[in-house]
């Protein structure tokens, strides 16, 4: 039988391992800089802030609940912001949307460097609503449902993909924990190379997480062709 060619799948490459990477790593980077450097909050884990909001208000510490709660609604602004922006851009022929999200997000994490450490909770703010816009805006890697900023979902996916690898022995379901554990991997790499840039750079540190930003926004210009494996398969079974 005759092989049938498909034509590559185009994808756009926003939701592309290679710019997952460098999201995940600065996700990381933001999350350590925010609890190392500014006071202990975290700028992704909302979960954690939330525990330590309800902690501090049933102890009495109204101001310091404060440091907590600034964060957790700037990351809901930050979530309405991407949608905003999805809803306004998506159309744009020259530039992709989620472009637009990174855009903001570098120009947001440049500012912070500049702020003293009495302005923390507007920094923390910041950071906050810098990575709920990309937490919004980059919710898939290779068609897998993911997240940029924080592990406890990828986790999940990356152990319940491993487990099905192991009872089936389907190679996508080993290719998707691969991209799991890899994406988990960066975050903490990124998270690694904030705690120890800290001491030379200090509040700047957050500056590296722009220079991750910037090499995933301009693979967003690179369209690239998507074939699945399971196409493959298909062909040689129709060639056979």
């Amino acid at each position: 039988m005759r092989s049938v060619t498909r034509p590559a799948r185009r994808g756009q490459m926003s939701e592309a391992f290679p710019t997952a990477m460098f999201l995940s790593m600065s996700g990381g980077l933001q999350d350590a800089y925010t609890y190392l450097v500014r006071g202990g909050v975290f700028a992704n884990a909302q979960t954690g802030n939330i525990v330590l909001l309800s902690v501090n208000l049933f102890d009495g510490a109204w101001g310091r609940g404060l440091h907590y709660l600034i964060p957790l609604l700037a990351f809901a602004l930050g979530v309405l912001a991407a949608e905003l922006a999805r809803s306004r851009w998506q159309g744009l022929a020259r530039m992709h949307w989620r472009q637009l999200v990174v855009v903001g997000e570098i120009v947001l994490l440049f500012a912070v460097g500049f702020l003293p450490p009495e302005w923390d909770l507007l920094a923390n703010a910041a950071v906050s609503f810098a990575c709920a816009m990309q937490v919004q805006a980059f919710r898939k890697v290779d068609g897998y449902a993911f997240a940029s900023t924080m592990c406890i979902g990828n986790l999940r996916s990356g152990v319940e993909s491993l487990s099905a690898w192991w009872r089936t022995g389907n190679r996508q379901a080993r290719k998707k924990a691969g991209r799991y554990f890899g994406i988990i991997l960066l975050f903490g790499l990124g998270a690694g190379l904030g705690g120890a840039m800290i001491p030379l750079l200090g509040r700047r540190t957050i500056w590296l997480s722009c220079g991750l930003l910037v090499v995933s926004f301009c693979l967003m210009f690179i369209r690239e062709d998507l074939e699945e494996l399971e196409e493959e398969l298909e062909d040689k079974k129709e060639a056979g």
